[in-house]
């Protein structure tokens, strides 16, 4: 045993202001172990990491490094954290060499260098080792505060959510290359994380920290190394263990909590939806409610015309949600905020409800990555901006109905008054949803909603979101780059091929029971299938094959063509 917990407490603040973090921690870790500890966010997992590394003391208990209290940082234990903390004015083999200068003072000039060439290759970044961070992107600055951590030969690897500040695809490359890096040596390896594949890659166990401070059960991993992230996708046991991680996490930190204590009032909206009666939306269109045809996005540059988007054809019915992935710059943005009204149409032609789409309007509620609140307003006052604009013939009294509705279907029925400052990042995109849905638009555009906040918090929200849009059945569009996301929420996903010149690759028809939930569609035998569709085709064009190897929409056994 190498590390050890025993009836650790930590709590911070003083009196009716003290905030209990961690509550009776008992934890034993052996040698060469690799434990994923896995929790929402705001339950204490840094909090934990910090008083492995010493950078915090228990308010009571104990935790023993080999025996011994830990009462302090040391170099055996090397920590890595979510942002980088580089030294910008410092080259990658400089910062590396911090590390090596302060466990390995004396050694000669050459082997100083050897050292250093050894942790920046171990990592793949021997082609930068004379840039500075400035010139790095943010998958390989997290690669040097790897090798800077390595540098330092700790016995044991502490891993603060290493990976989140990511994008997708960044991410799982260099959670492989971790994997690769501990099985060279097997040091003890702790990991924060909120991603449960991530867990299930790297970790020989993987303990929930709960939304009470307190250690769940462990989930022991028993899938074979080397991991292959592709295979694990047609592992039994990797989909046995992923729903009852994925249950486990749900039934403790997920639980129902919207209350049904308002009705939405009878109002109609200045764009002719009604907000509460289905019956008065017979007029619209049902079929090709909405088309685009032909569409085309061309910029100038200075070295000529660049097309980014090309020959973009989907027919698309009212109550549809179609979700739209592919890679990093491959278009999907730009569709979207010319189906907005936002970016002008180079070629071809967007038209919702018969008419063609010219300008910004509110029968197309947007929700951006990044909520957009007013910091001074409240929740209801952000929110009540757009419902006063768009419901002109209602009573303040009716308008504010319909505000508090939707922030009550959010989650938010206790928050309504607080100052959007003062908000979470998960509440903020909830008071977001819920001004979008206030608006009872035509359309619904979702540009990676859910993309700034943790797997967790995710989750959630994809919960909310899919509860709200139960009752409404807006017609939506979710840019997404996440692929259970993709099919948690979509009848049909649409995927890209990669840019300049995006179009259509494959359009895959999600034939899965709603109302979903992430629980109940990691038990369907189909939902692995439909998973590996859009993984397949993720992989294909993962190393930047253009779009002209599929002009044109392939079909599948569950794919269905874009007319």
């Amino acid at each position: 045993m190498i590390l050890s917990f025993q009836n650790v407490n930590k709590g911070f603040g003083q009196g009716a202001a003290r905030s209990e973090v961690l509550n009776n921690i008992n934890l034993e870790v052996q040698e060469g172990e690799f434990v994923a500890i896995l929790g929402f966010s705001g339950t204490g997992k840094s909090t934990l990491m910090n008083l492995i590394a010493g950078l915090e003391m228990p308010d009571s208990g104990t935790v023993s490094f080999k025996g011994t209290a830990i009462t302090g940082p040391g170099p055996e234990r090397g920590l890595i954290f979510q942002s980088y903390s580089l030294m910008p004015w410092l080259t990658v083999g400089g910062n590396v060499g911090l590390a090596v200068d302060a466990v390995f003072p004396k050694l000669s000039k050459a082997d100083r260098q050897a050292k250093i060439d050894h942790y920046v290759g171990m990592v793949g970044l021997r082609h930068a080792i004379s840039r500075r961070p400035a010139e790095l992107s943010g998958g390989m600055r997290q690669r040097v505060a790897v090798a800077r951590a390595l540098a330092m030969n700790p016995e044991m690897l502490l891993l603060d959510e290493p990976l989140s500040a990511l994008d997708a695809l960044t991410r799982a490359n260099l959670a492989d290359e971790i994997l690769d890096i501990w099985e060279q040596d097997k040091k003890t390896c702790i990991m924060i994380t909120n991603d449960v594949d991530e867990a299930i890659l790297l970790a020989d166990r993987i303990i929930p920290l709960n939304p009470d401070g307190t250690l769940g059960d462990p989930f022991v991993v028993t899938l074979p190394r080397p991991r292959d992230r592709m295979e694990m996708n047609h592992d039994a046991t990797f989909k046995a263990l992923r729903a009852r991680v994925t249950g486990y996490l749900m039934d403790v930190g997920i639980a129902a909590k919207v209350e049904e204590t308002r009705s939405l009032p009878d109002v109609t909206p200045i764009h002719g939806v009604p907000a509460a009666v289905a019956e008065a939306q017979k007029g619209m269109i049902e079929e090709r409610f909405l088309d685009f045809s032909q569409l085309h996005k061309v910029y100038p540059t200075p070295k000529g015309p660049l097309t980014v988007v090309e020959d973009f054809n989907l027919k698309i019915n009212r109550g549809e949600f179609i979700s739209l992935i592919g890679h990093s710059g491959c278009g999907k943005s730009t569709v979207l905020t010319m189906a907005a009204g936002l970016n002008p149409i180079s070629k071809g032609a967007i038209k919702l409800d018969g008419r063609h789409v010219e300008g910004a309007d509110p029968e197309r509620a947007v929700v951006f990555q990044s909520p957009n609140l007013f910091p001074w307003l409240t929740a209801k006052e952000n929110v009540a901006i757009g419902v006063d604009k768009v419901y002109p013939r209602a009573s303040q009294a009716e308008r504010q109905d319909v505000v508090e509705y939707y922030l009550e279907r959010v989650g938010l029925a206790d928050s309504m008054d607080k100052g959007a400052a003062s908000l979470s990042n998960g509440m903020k995109q909830r008071v977001g949803i819920a001004r979008a849905f206030a608006l009872s638009p035509k359309l619904l555009l979702l540009d990676e909603p859910f993309g700034m906040l943790d797997s967790l918090t995710r989750w959630e929200l994809q919960e909310v979101l899919m509860e709200v849009w139960s009752r409404t059945k807006v017609t939506a569009i979710c840019v997404t780059h996440d692929v259970d996301e993709a099919i948690l929420l979509a009848d049909r996903v649409v995927m890209m091929t990669n840019g300049p010149q995006a179009t259509i690759g494959k359009i895959t028809e999600v034939d899965l029971p709603r109302p979903r939930t992430r629980k109940a569609l990691l038990e369907h035998p189909e939902y692995y299938a439909y998973r590996q569709e859009v993984l397949d085709f993720l992989e294909e064009y993962e190393h930047g094959n253009q779009s002209k190897k599929a002009a044109a929409p392939t079909p599948t056994p569950k794919a269905v063509a874009a007319e």
